[in-house]
Parts: structure tokens; C-alpha cells; sequence
């Protein structure tokens, strides 16, 4: 059963097809999506309406107002096909709550708060405390321990004693938050008669999650009754920052990519998912052959920027107001992103090309193969909260955008089509 809104376009589930979410914190970029969809072919499937509540709330926007706003941009591309719906990183059951009832079925768990994220730092005296302090939160660990797993294609795993507790420490409770809200979003998605499937992240922590970490943490909720989980996002290898391409050792990421698409296959099968995916193309090939199509790419805050690309090109004095209200607010704003670009990285000033080459990248600058990571782009992508609550900027941006449609328009179909090109097998 799917749900269809009022629009030519119907929202449903995607099941385990290649799928890429495009976050838009504007409301306007929806056109422009359907256009990179449509230019680039192949059969990845689109999320259109996708947002974060912490997004939401920066934004000043409601989960009815993300819907509305993406289904208003898919009639105007003329779009009548399927797309998923993404209610980002949900933290709460009213969160649940809010985003069911606009009409969301791709609901995407964030148990982070959960998760003890100093565990991998713990001696093995300061391990034992802490698991004995949550013992009797994790009763499954026993189940683990001397374990041997084949996995699909890529070698085993032993779970040691010390893995167990640490992962018991590390997810334990986050596994518990899991499926409680997994509970609550199959009973609300019951009472809206509404088919729905569900995302589990657990990426938004310093330390790489672990084969093993991996391999309980799932297993854990598929025993305890998580229906219609389709994909998983660890946190890989590597550093996913915002705004750029993915900084780290290539060999290993892909050596570890190998074995989470492994567990994948061998307890779903279901997708991985790649949070932070915006301009990550250096390791979107590797990305779709290891998971063998079986993947979700999730971009963001890559719209709002490019939103700016078109301020630059049309109104520069404007942007240049831009630029002075990310750099005041970039130090306060950037405790909730992980990024490492700093103030002195980037110009505060310059002629209207370097303004976009510093602050944006530019495709023609850019290495073929890889994405932007001009580290402009993360001073202007952590401070989009402070610039969109500041009246008259928004305003005059908007209008900006409203009275160049054609240009975001062909900017992001540009834009995405690079990612989604990437994304499809050679």
C-alpha cells in the first residue's frame, strides 16, 4: 500500500532499490532534484522530501510545511512517479509523532544520545565498571561471547569477551532506545493504516564502528522484534565532514566497507546508508559496487549551499552580508557539526569569483572524480540556522531564488547529476 498526497507524485516505501535523499532547507529545491533525477537515468530512487527535526527547527519549518514544499516542486517538474518521504534523525516519540502525521514513511532512528561514546577510550578496568553499572540493561551479552560468524563474501568474526562488553557499553543503551521508537513508529504507522520502513543510524559518533559492534547492534533489534528495518548507517572509516568530500585512507575504508556490506547481506539483507554524503564522490563508486546497489545516499545542507552559488552570480553585496553573518556566528554554530575548517582558511573578502571559489569550490577546480571541499563551504553550511532566522537575509535571498528559478534550477541538476552519475555502475 502506498500514500498518495495531493499531488501527481506518490510517497511509499523504496524496499532495498539504490536510493539517494535530498534534503532541502529552503523549500525550494525540489525542481531542480527531479531534474538531476531525470537527466542522469539509471534506477537510484529518490527521497524528496527528507529534513531533520533539529533542521526543522532551525529552519523555523514544520514536517507539513517540508512535505508541502517538496510536493509543490515535484508538480512543477512534472513529476508523477514513486519517491520515499525521510523524517531525518528522530530522537523522541513526539518526533515520531509530528512527522507520521504529515504523511513521512521513511523514518530514520537516531539513538546517538544513547550511545557512550568515550567506550573505545575505557582501560579494561574502566570497561568492566561501566558494563557492571548497565548489566542488567544488556542481559544478551553472554549470547555473544566466543561466538564465530561467517559472513557473506567476507571472511568471520570472533567475538571476544572484551568486544562484547565494549559494544554492550558502547550501544547498549542506544539498542534499547532503537527498539522502543521502532515500537512506537509501527503503532502510529498502524493507526494511520500507512506502510512504512525504517532507518537506523548510528554514524553521529567520534569513533568508527566496529564489525562486531556493528553485527550485535542489528541483530540485537532484528530479536527484539524491528520490523522493516532497510538500512543501516555505522559510522564508517574515515572522516564524513560536512560540506566536503570524504577526508581518509581510501584502502581502508574500503576494507572496512567491505565487511559492514557483509553483515549487511548476511543478517538482512539491507541497505547502508551514507549520512553526510553530500560531495563525497571520490568513494561513491566503491560505495555502490562493495554494497552491490544496495545503498542510501543522504545529502542536506549541499542545496542550501548551492542556493548560495546563485546569490553570488545574482546579488554579491548580498552575499557578501552572508559571509559576514557565518563568520561571527561559525564558532558557536559549528559545535553541533563535525568539521575542521577554521576562520583563518578562507578570505573574508575578494572579488565576486573568489568569493565563490573560497566560499563554494568550484566543479572546474575540483580534481575529476571528487567532490568540492573548499572549506568555505563548511563555514556557510554550520551557520545556515543563523542566516535563515535573520529576517531581512532570508527575505532577500529568497526572493533572489523565487526570481531566478531557472538558474537554482540548472545549478542543482548539475550538482546532483555528478553525484548520481557517480553513484551508477561504469
Amino acid at each position: 500500500m502506498s500514500v498518495q498526497a495531493t499531488s501527481p507524485a506518490t510517497i511509499a516505501p523504496l524496499g532495498l532499490r539504490p536510493s539517494f535523499g535530498f534534503g532541502d532547507r529552503l523549500g525550494l529545491a525540489t525542481a531542480g532534484h527531479a531534474r538531476a533525477v531525470r537527466e542522469s537515468g539509471g534506477d537510484i530512487a529518490p527521497i524528496y522530501p527528507q529534513q531533520s527535526i533539529r533542521e526543522m527547527t532551525r529552519t523555523g519549518r514544520t514536517p507539513e510545511q517540508v512535505m508541502a514544499d517538496a510536493l509543490t516542486g515535484l508538480n512543477a517538474a512534472g513529476f508523477s512517479g514513486t519517491c520515499g518521504a525521510d523524517a531525518d534523525h528522530l530522537k523522541t516519540t513526539a518526533d515520531i509523532d509530528r512527522t507520521a502525521a504529515a504523511g513521512f514513511v521513511f523514518f530514520t532512528i537516531d539513538p546517538s544520545d544513547f550511545v557512550d561514546t568515550a567506550a573505545d577510550g575505557y582501560d579494561p578496568a574502566t570497561l568492566r565498571r561501566q558494563y557492571d553499572s548497565i548489566r542488567s540493561e544488556v542481559d544478551w551479552v553472554s549470547q555473544y561471547v566466543g561466538k564465530v560468524v561467517r559472513l557473506d563474501g567476507s571472511g568471520q568474526l570472533e567475538f571476544t569477551p572484551a568486544a562484547c562488553e565494549r559494544a554492550a557499553v558502547k550501544y547498549g543503551r542506544a539498542i534499547n532506545q532503537t527498539v522502543a521508537l521502532a515500537q512506537h513508529i509501527r503503532s502510529v504507522q498502524e493507526q494511520h493504516n500507512r506502510p512504512f520502513e525504517i532507518e537506523l543510524s548510528v554514524d553521529e559518533t567520534p569513533h568508527p564502528t566496529t564489525a562486531e559492534e556493528h553485527y550485535i547492534v542489528v541483530d540485537q533489534c532484528l530479536r527484539r522484534g524491528l520490523m522493516n528495518l532497510v538500512s543501516v548507517a555505522p559510522r564508517y572509516v574515515g572522516d564524513f565532514e560536512k560540506g566536503v568530500d570524504f577526508k581518509g585512507s581510501l584502502a581502508a575504508f574500503t576494507a572496512s566497507l567491505a565487511e559492514h556490506a557483509a553483515i549487511a547481506r548476511t543478517l538482512g539483507p539491507y541497505k547502508l546508508s551514507l549520512h553526510s554524503g553530500s560531495d563525497k564522490l571520490s568513494i561513491y563508486p566503491t560505495f555502490a559496487r562493495l554494497t552491490r546497489g544496495r545503498y542510501h545516499v543522504k545529502t542536506a545542507g549541499t542545496s542550501y549551499l548551492e542556493a548560495l552559488r546563485v546569490v553570488t552570480r545574482v546579488d554579491v553585496s548580498l552575499f557578501r552580508r552572508v559571509v559576514r553573518l557565518a563568520r561571527e556566528r561559525y564558532e558557536a554554530d559549528r559545535l553541533t557539526y563535525h568539521v575542521s575548517a577554521t576562520l583563518s582558511d578562507v578570505p573574508a573578502d575578494g572579488s565576486a569569483g573568489n568569493l565563490e571559489a573560497s566560499y563554494l569550490g568550484r566543479w572546474d577546480d575540483t580534481p575529476l572524480g571528487t567532490g568540492l571541499s573548499s572549506p568555505g563551504r563548511q563555514n556557510l553550511h554550520c551557520t545556515f540556522g543563523s542566516v535563515l532566522s535573520h529576517p531581512e537575509l532570508k527575505a532577500e535571498m529568497f526572493a533572489v531564488l523565487r526570481n531566478n528559478v531557472d538558474l537554482y534550477e540548472e545549478i542543482l541538476a548539475d550538482h546532483f547529476g555528478r553525484h548520481l552519475r557517480a553513484l551508477q555502475p561504469r
